[in-house]
């Protein structure tokens, strides 16, 4: 089974589904480039008017699976840069996608989650909602959506969940922007349908153009040289110490060794 689901209906609309709901949709090398691959084609398909990106199960996305990250913090120096790369390709992708974009947020939405929400247009919450930038807390940084946390949530909420990494919850991820509603989940694709209804009167060329003059004029575009940046920062963070020890902890369910009792 493929770790992202794509289907365009008849109406359009590009439905894509991160599909490994046996780990809460966390992220690994098969998942990025599945969606990396799923998005460059959507976004060159005149048939394609809108995208909606969901997660299959109980919740939207979970970050980065801890298992790979731990794998990941051994690859050889090439191929964690990659590995890294993959991931801010991906929200890359996702940020500058010319057509509107929207996601549907049920359950744990952490690390890589909130990007993909920050690198949307629209983006609906269940009441139920557990949202959490989490990278901090198993040693690792959230470069490759660092840029896109800012720019959706502004700096100053950015610095408080990036570097706490407390959760938080649909409420609180509403009141800063992170999302546009919280929606009762039994209304949730009513409540999307409205939202495309609403893209469907306007007109496609014109949508592209405002995308795309909204994010180049407001230097909300990364070019190859701030991706490598992002993704260097990103796997020799990932690769330190803390990150060896982050990411033992929380497989053996026990606090990392810089936590200072209180």
């Amino acid at each position: 089974m493929s770790p992202v689901l794509l289907d365009v209906d008849a109406r359009g609309v590009a439905h894509v589904t991160l599909n490994r709901p046996e780990r809460g949709n966390a992220y690994n090398e098969a998942l990025l480039a599945a969606l990396i691959d799923g998005l460059r084609g959507l976004a060159g398909d005149p048939a394609v008017r809108a995208l909606v990106i969901r997660g299959a199960g109980k919740h939207f996305q979970a970050g980065a699976d801890i298992n790979w990250l731990a794998e990941a913090a051994t690859y050889a120096p090439e191929r964690a840069f990659a590995a890294s790369m993959a991931t801010t390709r991906a929200m890359q992708l996702l940020n500058e996608f010319p057509k509107p974009t929207l996601a549907l947020i049920q359950g744990a939405c952490f690390g890589g989650g909130v990007g993909i929400v920050c690198c949307v247009d629209v983006a609906l919450a269940t009441p139920a909602a557990q949202f959490g930038i989490t990278e901090v807390r198993v040693g690792v940084a959230p470069t490759p959506i660092s840029t896109h946390m800012v720019n959706a949530i502004g700096l100053r909420h950015t610095r408080r969940y990036a570097l706490t990494g407390e959760r938080f919850g649909a409420e609180e991820a509403c009141r800063i922007g992170l999302v546009h509603e919280v929606v009762a989940a039994e209304m949730l694709e009513v409540r999307a349908a409205q939202v495309l209804d609403a893209i469907y009167l306007s007109a496609p060329g014109a949508m592209a153009m405002t995308k795309k003059s909204f994010l180049a004029a407001n230097g909300l575009t990364l070019d190859e040289r701030d991706m490598e940046i992002l993704s260097h920062e990103g796997w020799t963070q990932r690769a330190s110490a803390e990150g060896h020890e982050g990411t033992a902890a929380f497989r053996a369910k026990r606090r990392p060794a810089w936590y200072v009792e209180g």
